[in-house]
């Protein structure tokens, strides 16, 4: 069984700790580690998604950040994002491979599988710019079905449009976009 620490709406623990299903059936706050492998294709930034498995308890089959999860009790955040780099898609990534962007929370409720989901989370989120090809990826088939590229504009217009298919945060989105905008020319 997998366990958070709670944590106050910054993101500090508390020094509780809860169980994942009872984190997301009271919607107690707790943090994830999110992290966008992007590329640039001819003066485009290109982000890579991947579609989750069938079986997640939310947003099943969806496109989503390159690779996202929870923070287990007693893990800090930049550890924890290169674990699900590792784990989700077969990147081993080192350190200073990372590039933390910001925090943003994630606040919804929602049906998955007929049970209410309540998802009340503080997202630690990095960036990974280093070389990579699909066919190179290890995918973790519990997590995720399939990865793809993207092109960042389309990516944004989907959001915009709120296509279905698409479950990135918009927020997560917004970040990348304005630190890219701030860091390249």
């Amino acid at each position: 069984m997998e366990y958070f620490d709670i944590t106050d709406h910054n993101g500090i623990p508390t020094g509780e700790i809860i169980s994942r299903s009872e984190a997301h059936r009271l919607g107690i706050m707790h943090r994830t580690a999110h992290i966008w492998v992007i590329r640039n294709q001819e003066n485009r930034t290109e982000v890579l998604l991947q579609k989750r498995s069938a079986e997640k308890d939310s947003f099943p089959l969806c496109l989503d950040t390159s690779s996202a999860g929870h923070i287990q009790a007693g893990d800090e955040p930049l550890p924890s994002a290169l674990r699900e780099l590792k784990e989700e898609l077969g990147i081993e990534a080192e350190k200073e491979d990372l590039t933390f962007i910001g925090t943003f929370h994630i606040d919804y409720e929602e049906v998955f599988h007929d049970q209410m989901f309540r998802d009340h989370e503080i997202a630690f989120l990095y960036l990974y710019e280093k070389e990579v090809q699909l066919k190179d990826l290890k995918l973790q088939k519990e997590e995720v079905e399939s990865a793809e590229w993207m092109d960042l504009e389309e990516l944004e217009q989907r959001i915009q449009t709120k296509d279905p298919e698409i479950c990135c945060e918009p927020d997560s989105v917004r970040m990348l976009r304005e630190y890219i905008g701030k860091h390249r020319k």
